[in-house]
């Protein structure tokens, strides 16, 4: 490698941390847009936004407008903020100065534009995963390789005749593209030129830092994406170099970060006035009677709806931990030919865990496999027909009544079509009736990557303690049900983004399903007993799964003993019961108003493929307390929460916070910048509408029939309709209740974290056990002064 090839990688590399990563769309992971600028001011990080891609980053003036007329911005709050930044202004002339501030947009070069026309063209040929019947060929060879084979027959490309005529690799290519820059220069001309289309080298720098199957079959680089874009800058007459004059950062606070600091105290100060600061330090105490049941749900904000309808249903307690159980795996189902990750973006897949037949329910099995068989034979049939170039035409003349019988069916009576495929899911077994995770470790077995076959003991009882030690249990009921989280839609690109965030956009039921088969085992359970964990003998545990859009529980019960039969028929009937209260509550909150049956409702959404507010997802997300539930269980927090169990009394190291905050707090900081950015501009950091969009090569949406790749969510998950947001755009307030002293040791070792706080991405409360008053962190590890005062004990 030359001098300057390896100062061209260099410059790349730095020039890529101004993009965030996009994952793909079947395995949709929210993440920070602006993800490259945490380490700036929140204010500087909006404005670097503005230059680069051209989004805004504050809401508009209407939904401030509209919050202070709802009261949702308390004056006092306000006046405070503003009389802080020297602004004496009114209220409604400062809204009236936001309205009229004009925002210029600036113009597009028309050779500009074709150059992003042809390379999104191109590139989402290339990427395709599975999608098209007839992929690009050479895509072994690389992006730049492939593309400078085919780009001769390209009729949008002027002056290349022959594939001699341009460069033979992607590192000459840029040479002789940067020959007339100064190399002080190129990090600038990359950083503009990869921010051109963030979506497409969001995902492209996604996929060759993740390294899988596709990558390997089609492999692709953000100096093969630059290759191709600065040649065909060249050969497009398009401008190579940013503009100079680049945007200076403010060193005043923006007015509509004013604002929206205001109105998130307000909120931090509503819920912060229903929190029960005297609520007992452990999850349990020997005075408090057994529950019949604890189920442990994620933290999802959509699980602090069932919660609430869970506890009021029965002698019942509800736990919440990361939907991926603490357990990072990659798992492959029974029925499925692929793996997928199962864990968070940030933890790296440590297990190969497969769905294995364990040799009871044989007839459920035999069942299953029939009738998954023939639709598998029927889908295949279907599907080369309708590809099949000679049968394509005879196919539709002969089947057109058939189908045009479903699409009617389909669009005017989707709940009676929901009603139908409930009766066949209810018919036909499910794997988890016969089937168990594969969790003992197999010397020798690797999956993809080399990922150890399973767990050792060791390891499965580390995983097990860890998810008590985190939630800070101390007492188990007669049933543990590990509840994962899925949502159930149809004719719905964005189906995976309703799934469970922390299994990488996949259902969580089979975490829940490992965690369960781990802390069932005889083994397992004598060696927490000798940590400090009395597991009861009669003490059994299983797995579970939310379905958020119907808010149907499913218990994967097949292998409960006899003796607690009763225990399960009782806990699936009160579970039944949640479900119609948390239906109907849900229900209420849509665009459509209340329904008279709420679950059957519910149910009709799955099913019509014309919807497209199945349910809000995480919509309305705010806030995130870690503590035990007392803190929060006599309050209706709607659905704005997430939701940690921890007590501080049973960490005495420190070290379950530690984890919590490290992990599960950063991955919720960065879904509600998902959601918050996508909410205050839709079109740059959002996806638009999804009538209009085309999704592409099982990657993405488009809007239209080309441009750049759409990185975030839809309108429809935000919004009522075009102007009035659903989901309030406040960055994430996190409430710990734990001394915070204890707190601040954690932020003082993991500077990353801080530097969220102290740069403005979110903002920290602690509820101190030993004082009486909250303490609200003021960023350099220095809390605000309050009036705070020892609790005497």
């Amino acid at each position: 490698m030359t001098r300057n090839q390896d100062a061209i990688e260099d410059s790349i590399e730095r020039a890529a941390e101004s993009v965030g990563s996009v994952w793909p769309l079947h395995s949709f992971v929210t993440a920070n847009p602006l993800s490259g600028f945490e380490d700036q001011p929140f204010a500087d990080a909006v404005a670097e936004g503005e230059r680069l891609f051209g989004g805004r980053g504050y809401p508009q003036p209407a939904v401030f407008r509209q919050a202070w007329e709802d009261g949702r911005i308390d004056p006092d709050r306000l006046a405070a903020e503003l009389d802080a930044h020297g602004i004496s202004d009114d209220p409604e002339s400062l809204l009236d100065e936001m309205e009229t501030a004009s925002q210029q947009g600036a113009d597009v070069d028309p050779a500009t534009e074709a150059v992003d026309r042809v390379l999104s063209k191109w590139l989402a040929a290339f990427v395709d995963e599975g999608r098209a019947e007839w992929p690009m060929p050479n895509r072994e060879d690389g992006f730049y390789a492939a593309w400078r084979t085919l780009a001769p027959h390209d009729d949008e490309i002027p002056g290349c005749h022959s594939p001699a005529d341009l460069p033979e690799t992607a590192s000459a290519a840029l040479e002789t593209s940067l020959s007339e820059y100064p190399q002080d220069r190129w990090e600038l001309l990359f950083e503009h030129h990869l921010a051109a289309l963030p979506g497409w080298t969001g995902f492209v720098k996604q996929r060759a830092d993740r390294d899988g199957a596709w990558q390997n079959a089609a492999p692709v680089t953000l100096l093969d994406y630059l290759a191709v874009r600065l040649t065909l800058c060249d050969l497009l007459d398009a401008p190579v170099e940013p503009d100079r004059d680049e945007t200076s950062v403010d060193e005043d606070v923006p007015l509509p970060e004013v604002w929206l600091t205001a109105w998130e105290q307000t909120y931090r100060d509503r819920l912060l006035d229903g929190i029960d600061q005297s609520v007992s330090d452990s999850s349990s105490t020997e005075t408090d009677p057994r529950p019949a049941a604890q189920l442990v749900f994620c933290i999802d904000t959509r699980s602090e709806v069932i919660r609430r309808h869970v506890e009021a249903a029965g002698p019942y307690e509800t736990h919440g931990y990361a939907g991926f159980f603490g357990v990072p795996m990659r798992f492959q189902g029974y029925d499925s030919k692929a793996e997928s990750d199962a864990c968070p973006p940030i933890v790296d897949p440590e297990h190969r865990v497969t769905d294995e037949p364990n040799g009871t329910h044989q007839n459920a099995r035999a069942t299953h496999d029939r009738w998954t068989n023939l639709v598998a034979a029927t889908q295949k049939h279907l599907k080369s027909l309708k590809s099949n170039l000679a049968a394509a035409f005879t196919f539709v003349e002969g089947g057109g009544g058939a189908y045009g019988a479903a699409l009617t069916a389909r669009t005017l009576l989707p709940s009676a079509v929901a009603s139908a495929s409930n009766a066949v899911d209810d018919r036909v077994p499910k794997p988890a009736e016969f089937c168990t995770p594969t969790v003992e470790h197999e010397p020798g077995a690797h999956g993809d990557g080399d990922l150890q076959q399973g767990m050792t003991f060791e390891e499965r009882v580390t995983y097990a303690e860890n998810a008590f030690d985190l939630m800070g249990w101390t007492e188990f009921a007669r049933l543990v049900v590990f509840t994962g989280h899925a949502s159930e839609t149809t004719n719905n690109p964005f189906g995976s983004s309703l799934d469970c965030g922390a299994c990488a956009g996949n259902p969580g039921g089979s975490n829940a399903r490992v965690l369960a088969t781990i802390c069932n085992d005889d083994e397992v359970q004598s060696a927490l007993r000798d940590r400090g964990f009395d597991v009861p003998d009669d003490t059994v545990f299983l797995a579970a799964e939310h379905n958020t859009t119907t808010d149907e529980i499913t218990l994967f019960d097949g292998d409960v003993p006899e003796s607690h039969q009763a225990d399960i028929e009782r806990l699936r009937e009160d579970l039944e019961d949640a479900r119609a209260a948390a239906t109907a509550e849900r229900v209420e909150s849509m665009p459509t108003g209340g329904a008279a049956d709420a679950v059957s409702e519910t149910e009709r959404r799955t099913a019509d493929w014309a919807e497209t507010r199945p349910e809000w997802g995480l919509a309305g997300n705010a806030s995130f307390v870690i503590g035990p539930r007392g803190l929060t269980e006599d309050q209706n927090l709607d659905g704005r929460t997430f939701l940690h169990s921890y007590d501080w009394t049973t960490d005495a190291e420190g070290d379950a916070l530690e984890a919590i905050m490290t992990g599960p707090l950063v991955v919720t900081q960065w879904i509600n910048s998902q959601y918050y950015f996508a909410t205050v501009d839709n079109a740059v950091y959002g996806s638009g509408s999804k009538t209009t969009q085309n999704p592409t090569g099982n990657v993405g949406v488009l809007q239209g029939n080309g441009g750049d790749l759409m990185t975030g969510l839809p309108l429809q998950s935000l919004n009522v309709d075009d102007d009035q947001p659903y989901h309030q755009p406040l960055r994430l307030t996190a409430v710990i209740h734990a001394p915070v002293e204890r707190v601040t040791d954690v932020l003082r070792k993991h500077e990353e974290v801080a530097e969220l706080f102290d740069n403005g991405w979110l903002s920290l409360t602690v509820l101190d056990p030993q004082h009486d008053e909250p303490f609200h962190y003021q960023g350099g590890l220095e809390w605000e002064p309050t009036l705070a005062t020892p609790v005497v004990q």
